[in-house]
């Protein structure tokens, strides 16, 4: 029996021995998935469901490199069990891309969905954002341009070809759209109302002295919050402001570094009456870390002025929401 429960999923084990005691327990635990590794997480609130979106983690086990190349779909009604959709995209259904699924981001607008992809780019040099769309959440995703919205060429101010990485799209109430991404420097730019096109000049948010990569945006009470990956390996640090395009107050750490895993990329939703912050660690072993990494979901808790509490890391996980 002993020697079974080692070689059973985390999750799956505490259940069976909860269950030859007696006792009963909810089905939640950090890492959520446990059958693939799963890395990047955005997630998109739609229809009474969160639909969860992650890159998968396809490293061997003795290889130490990002080595990602589709992206997997994952829905739950209560933020504890989640239904496996498959792969809605992969980074080559971007025919002018070579390979590499780095982090997307999802968003619903005007009744279609419309995937942010960071592709390593097979013409340019360098890591661009795509941009592909669906009539379902859960896809499957088609190239909506045909070339890439954003790259490498486009921001030579930063010599490295993983700059142009890491979309996030906020749309705000008046119903213009903007496109946040970078590494080493965050950038910004309005997209069109097709969300197809940037909008204007690329900007560089020039308050942000120690960004790395990873930003996500989101709205609560008029506040406009900016959080980001900061140093490396990386914690997640966030900012406010009154408006989408700052200027932008610094605040202070609010996760601290993930488990035995140099990077540190979230998203934050609000879902049935609670906040969650959702992330990656290095858990699941063996073979887990850095390179082989998994999508966890903890609380996300403000403090009376808006301020965001520190984010609490558990295996447990959260209970179903109601």
């Amino acid at each position: 029996m002993t020697t079974l429960l080692h070689r059973l999923p985390r999750a799956v084990t505490s259940i069976l021995l909860l269950a030859a005691f007696g006792l009963s327990s909810s089905p939640a635990a950090n890492p959520i998935i446990t059958d693939v590794h799963t890395a990047d997480p955005a997630a998109l609130v739609h229809n009474g469901r969160v639909y969860l979106y992650a890159g998968q983690d396809e490293a061997p086990d003795n290889k130490s490199d990002y080595r990602m190349n589709r992206w997997l779909c994952y829905s739950s009604d209560d933020m504890v069990t989640w239904t496996p959709h498959g792969s809605p995209l992969a980074a080559t259904d971007f025919k002018w891309a070579k390979g590499s699924a780095w982090a997307s981001q999802v968003v619903e607008h005007k009744g279609k969905f419309y995937f942010f992809a960071t592709v390593e780019h097979a013409t340019i040099q360098g890591m661009s954002i795509g941009v592909a769309v669906s009539d379902s959440p859960t896809g499957p995703f088609v190239d909506a341009r045909g070339s890439a919205l954003v790259t490498n060429d486009m921001t030579t101010d930063v010599k490295i070809w993983w700059d142009d990485i890491d979309p996030t799209v906020f749309i705000d109430d008046d119903g213009q759209a903007y496109l946040y991404w970078g590494n080493t420097k965050c950038r910004w730019a309005k997209l069109t109302a097709d969300l197809l096109h940037l909008d204007g000049p690329i900007h560089t948010v020039e308050e942000f002295k120690r960004f790395t990569e990873a930003p996500w945006l989101h709205k609560r009470n008029g506040v406009y919050y900016l959080t980001y990956s900061t140093d490396f390996p990386e914690k997640t640090t966030y900012a406010t402001s009154d408006s989408p395009t700052g200027p932008w107050k610094q605040h202070g750490i609010i996760n601290e570094i993930a488990g035995n895993c140099n990077t540190n990329h979230h998203a934050i939703i609000t879902f049935k009456g609670r906040d969650y912050f959702i992330y990656h660690n290095g858990a699941i072993q063996p073979h887990g870390g850095s390179y082989r990494r998994s999508v966890c979901i903890d609380y996300l808790y403000y403090n009376p002025d808006g301020s965001i509490k520190r984010v609490v890391m558990t295996s447990e996980g959260v209970a179903p929401a109601r």
